[in-house]
């Protein structure tokens, strides 16, 4: 029987419901207040639109399968204590990936509003941000050779997963510079005109890193070594295919550190914020909601949550891909003066979010069992009945946090850095985790699945107050 779950209609969740499907229509009627005049196609804009989104939202899946596809594989080869492992050594993988995106679209942002605009200055941004980029990989690569062992019982980790976890973790952050340059390349590129580059650089690497998973982890038998070093490889690759942009000259900006400028740096660190952000969420929710579900679960509980997280990576990742996407066409409209385009392509962008969680909720509730199942093929009844509850509550935010990632993403990208952050602050930190200690003290695991609803659903509740004033602001200019 599981451990601290409520039975089925207890009042007090049903009235949590309640109040999330009521927080549901207000926020989701402001948005399409705020929407309301500009729901046609444009032309031009909606097939650029179009263009960008779907080639950064492959993109960005294919990045997000890296995870994925060591969870698969090391649940198959190490059950449930080796998914426990890996779910909480990927709290550090999603801070570097945070790290990167923070210097990558920071950066990239800089450079399209200089790009639109006629400015110079473009080689100086792109060498601005490898040298950024290259002071946080050495940050991490050095927490990953000397610190791996003390992270990983701060995350945690007892002594029947501490060994899997170190050395997970070990692994990833000494290869921190590729997978922080990755995130840069792959901006520039996609900025500089080249998304269908950035978009085969990740799918190449996406599907490599499902190949030598297999390989290390089950001819090679190298266990959760062979998962990371794959994953490792993986941002290897896709530079080497990136750096195509370069040796066949089709750039606009190349290193140079003839003039550095270090106020570039001071601009895009705010620019990238609320891309850091949307991805620190992650990693504060795994980090959280691991310590919280050992205490109520044990290891069960977190390969559990492992298989939720990590599939809600993917969906998060679809999320992060429009986002990315319509972020350089914001750019230039907001440096052209276009503030009509600008609300275009936030509406096109809140209609994909909630086109992609309406499939993904809908795929999970219907197979939520034939999901947990591929992850927990030791036929754990524990494992399976936390997945599968988790699945079906835990997607249902979803609906509120496309939205949200997609809000923060336009207000960073039409230089209003502020409210971008204030946005992914309140859903990573402010209101997540007070609501996840809260609610499950009260109403264990169930609780717990439901607190992440209830923080995106809060968060869009003030995002939508935003874009209200935004409209307001609008309507006056015009």
């Amino acid at each position: 029987m599981m451990r601290n779950a409520l039975p089925p209609g207890n009042a007090v969740l049903n009235a949590l419901d309640s109040r999330r499907q009521a927080l549901e229509g207000v926020s989701l009627g402001a948005v399409f207040y705020f929407c309301g005049g500009c729901l046609f196609m444009r032309g031009k804009l909606f097939m650029s639109f179009i263009k960008y989104v779907s080639q950064s939202v492959m993109g960005m899946v294919g990045i997000s399968c890296y995870i994925l596809a060591d969870t698969w594989f090391v649940a198959a080869a190490l059950g449930a204590e080796g998914l426990a492992a890996l779910n909480l050594a990927i709290v550090f993988y999603s801070l570097l990936n945070a790290a990167g995106l923070m210097a990558g679209i920071g950066g990239a942002t800089l450079f399209s509003l200089s790009l639109s605009s006629g400015r110079r200055g473009r080689s100086e941004i792109f060498s601005a941000t490898v040298i950024l980029g290259s002071v946080f990989a050495a940050v991490f690569t050095v927490a990953g050779l000397f610190c791996s062992g003390w992270i990983a019982r701060t995350l945690g980790a007892d002594e029947a997963i501490f060994a899997m976890t170190e050395t997970y973790l070990r692994t990833i952050l000494s290869f921190s510079l590729f997978f922080i340059m990755n995130n840069i390349l792959l901006a520039f590129v996609r900025n500089d005109g080249g998304p269908r580059l950035a978009m085969a650089a990740m799918v190449t690497g996406s599907l490599s890193n499902i190949a030598l998973d297999y390989i290390f982890i089950f001819p090679f038998g190298w266990g959760i070594f062979g998962a990371a070093f794959a994953t490792a490889i993986a941002p290897m690759i896709s530079i080497a295919l990136l750096s195509l942009h370069f040796i066949l000259r089709r750039g606009s900006f190349s290193l140079s550190f003839s003039r550095p400028r270090g106020v570039y740096i001071l601009k895009m660190i705010p620019l990238g914020l609320s891309s850091m952000v949307t991805e620190l969420s992650s990693a504060a929710a795994l980090a959280a909601f691991n310590l919280i579900i050992l205490a109520m679960a044990g290891n069960t509980g977190v390969a559990a949550y492992g298989v939720v997280a990590n599939l809600a990576l993917v969906e998060l990742a679809v999320f992060v891909g429009i986002a990315q996407g319509m972020q350089p066409l914001v750019s230039r409209r907001r440096g052209m003066g276009d503030l009509a385009g600008c609300r275009a392509l936030l509406c096109y962008g809140a209609l994909f979010s909630l086109g992609a969680a309406s499939l993904a909720y809908g795929a999970v509730f219907v197979w939520a069992r034939e999901i947990a199942a591929l992850f927990n093929q030791a036929g754990d009844r524990l494992l399976a009945a936390y997945a599968e509850e988790g699945l079906r509550i835990y997607f249902a935010g979803f609906f509120f946090g496309g939205l949200n990632v997609v809000t923060a993403a336009f207000f960073s990208a039409a230089e209003m850095p502020k409210r971008g952050f204030l946005i992914s602050s309140l859903r990573a930190f402010l209101l997540a985790l007070p609501l996840a200690a809260l609610f499950s003290r009260f109403f264990g695991m169930r609780g717990l699945w439901f607190s992440f609803v209830a923080a995106e659903a809060l968060t869009l509740f003030i995002a939508a107050a935003m874009l209200r004033r935004f409209a307001a602001n609008f309507q006056r200019e015009h």
